[in-house]
């Protein structure tokens, strides 16, 4: 199975920006479709964006307009630009793509107000 590695997160101010890296062990070109999760304590983790191998993208009502996500297949990492960060993006952010099993360690973003 290939491996997820995320990265790119941190603390940063309401406003700011963070740009998520997930790179793959292998090739992500098979991959029929890759994502960006997130998740707090106490809730169960939601899909933030995502993208098919085709470009089509997908985003959640709350980041549409602010996160972007994009993969790029040579070098076999999938990425998320984050703009306009508020307090309550703040989470533990994972990707995915469909038939994986497991999770990776995931990158944590902070936002403070």
């Amino acid at each position: 199975q290939v491996h997820l590695v995320e990265s790119g997160g941190g603390l940063v101010q309401a406003g700011g920006s963070l740009r998520l890296s997930c790179a793959a062990s292998g090739s992500i070109s098979s991959f029929s479709a890759m994502g960006w999760y997130r998740q707090v304590p106490g809730k169960s983790r939601e899909l933030v964006a995502g993208i098919s191998s085709g470009g089509s993208t997908y985003y959640a009502n709350s980041v549409k307009g602010r996160f972007t996500i994009s993969r790029d297949n040579a070098k076999n990492t999938l990425y998320l630009q984050m703009n306009s960060l508020k307090p309550e993006d703040t989470a533990m952010y994972y990707c995915q793509a469909p038939g994986r099993v497991g999770w990776g360690q995931g990158t944590q973003v902070t936002v403070s107000s």
